[in-house]
């Protein structure tokens, strides 16, 4: 098909077409894209629940201040479908769950020897100057944290770090049940595969049901009340450095 029938085809004019093949980036477009990732990140540390209104507040905290309109548009535009709003959030979850994700544990947290159950979460420490996120692998028969990573983002490279220190430190045998949720960090691609690298089968909780992960958020809600919800870091480092040695 030529450009001028394909044109015709589809509704537009030759020169529009043009245009958008020349089409550059602006820098609203390249700030838009950035705000996109702040955006994708808040929303998915707070499991979906955060609306426009309490993204925009998390963003001012931080020293971004976007309107409140603007933030929607690019949750709109994200498929970023809050739990609780007039938009079927169960209907968004099937249409985008893009595989089929099975749930291994269905919420028994029990085993019978150690390196058989990892379970995996991420979760965010606010300070001053910045948030921190941390992620932990904990093994269900000793309960104790066997990896651990922190950072800056909320990336893949998060979680896949914390899941090889722990590999290096437990040396788990082959079939080991990795049980996380259902976080972008978790089902990209690259986690996916690292976990088959080493002969770990992954396990997903059910969008919205914390309480298939419950043994995490026990971990977090108890770190959380025993250091970071007092301890009020000024920065990241310091906040790092103390997690360090609550968890070693």
């Amino acid at each position: 098909m030529n450009i001028k029938k394909a044109c015709r085809t589809l509704g537009v004019s030759r020169a529009g077409y043009y245009k958008y093949l020349n089409h550059k980036q602006s820098k609203r477009d390249l700030e838009n894209e950035a705000l996109k990732e702040v955006i994708k990140e808040i929303f998915d540390e707070n499991k979906g629940r955060y609306r426009s209104i309490r993204i925009g507040k998390v963003l001012e905290q931080r020293g971004i201040h976007v309107n409140r309109k603007q933030i929607s548009r690019l949750m709109h535009e994200m498929n970023l479908c809050p739990k609780g709003t007039r938009y079927s959030y169960k209907k968004y979850n099937q249409k985008n769950r893009g595989e089929e994700r099975p749930n291994l544990l269905n919420q028994m947290f029990v085993t019978d020897t150690k390196n058989k159950i990892w379970v995996g979460d991420i979760t965010y420490v606010p300070t001053r100057k910045g948030t921190l996120y941390l992620a932990v692998f904990i093994d269900m028969f000793s309960r104790k944290v066997v990896g651990w990573s922190m950072g800056s983002r909320m990336k893949d490279t998060l979680v896949i770090e914390a899941f090889l220190q722990a590999y290096g430190k437990e040396r788990p045998k082959f079939g080991l049940i990795v049980h996380t949720d259902q976080g972008s960090q978790y089902t990209s691609g690259n986690f996916r595969t690292t976990l088959v690298k080493y002969g770990a089968t992954h396990s997903n909780s059910r969008k919205g049901n914390p309480y298939d992960n419950a043994a995490m958020e026990s971990f977090y809600q108890t770190i959380k009340r025993e250091l970071i919800q007092d301890a009020h870091f000024a920065t990241p480092e310091q906040a790092q450095k103390e997690i360090f040695k609550y968890i070693e």
